[in-house]
């Protein structure tokens, strides 16, 4: 029997939970389907085990699969390196309404949430979380580990790099063709942000327009 899991058993895993309990259900493979969290908050949840990841290794299985469930993408990928060690292969969370359009690539481990739309000419790398009624527009690359909150607009010729946080409601501008906005690295957009122009790795920006965080 095939073990699966989510990786996460607070705010984010349980929202994440029965997207894949539909979507393995609907598989018609025999499973098992649990929480895996390193440090238990119970022994189950909404209807789910909760087990720690040393416990869901010890049990007998045919092969693992996991969906890393943590907002913090910086745990989420040492989350990543240790099942990778471990041969725990990925699986994607898609709700049924996602909609995906022409020519999209799409990293392994991701989370789509309900609502989400991915257009045309789209570049996504691993463990992408894509929260409700988010969209990600034309012609853009979304680096590793990039996570979208509720409602982000990511409009086209867009490059978000590696580790970028974008908070709930922010608008991203589009960019030009051959000239596009760029969130650089470990970036985070605040809640409601409307970026206008590019966003230099590891800073926070806020505002309408977003500006730089002046640090206290």
């Amino acid at each position: 029997m095939k073990h699966v899991a989510i990786f996460g058993a607070s705010g984010c895993g349980r929202g994440v939970m029965p997207l894949a309990r539909q979507q393995w259900a609907a598989s018609g493979e025999p499973h098992q389907l649990v929480f895996v969290d390193d440090n238990p908050p119970a022994a189950e949840c909404n209807g789910h085990r909760i087990l720690t990841y040393t416990e869901w290794l010890a049990q007998p299985a045919s092969s693992r699969h996991v969906n890393i469930a943590i907002a913090n993408s910086s745990l989420r990928q040492k989350l990543v390196e240790r099942c990778t060690v471990d041969s725990v292969q990925f699986f994607e969370v898609r709700a049924s309404n996602v909609v995906q359009l022409d020519e999209v690539r799409l990293g392994e481990g991701a989370i789509l949430c309900p609502f989400v739309t991915l257009t045309s000419n789209i570049c996504i790398g691993k463990h992408f979380h894509a929260n409700i009624y988010s969209y990600v527009e034309h012609d853009c690359v979304i680096g590793d580990y990039v996570t979208f909150a509720p409602g982000v607009k990511c409009n086209g010729n867009v490059v978000v790099e590696d580790h970028v946080y974008i908070g709930a409601g922010a608008i991203i501008k589009q960019g030009q063709h051959g000239k596009p906005l760029v969130i650089g690295r470990g970036a985070v957009v605040g809640m409601g942000a409307v970026v206008t122009k590019s966003v230099p790795p590891n800073v926070t920006v806020v505002g309408n327009p977003a500006r730089q965080m002046e640090k206290p």
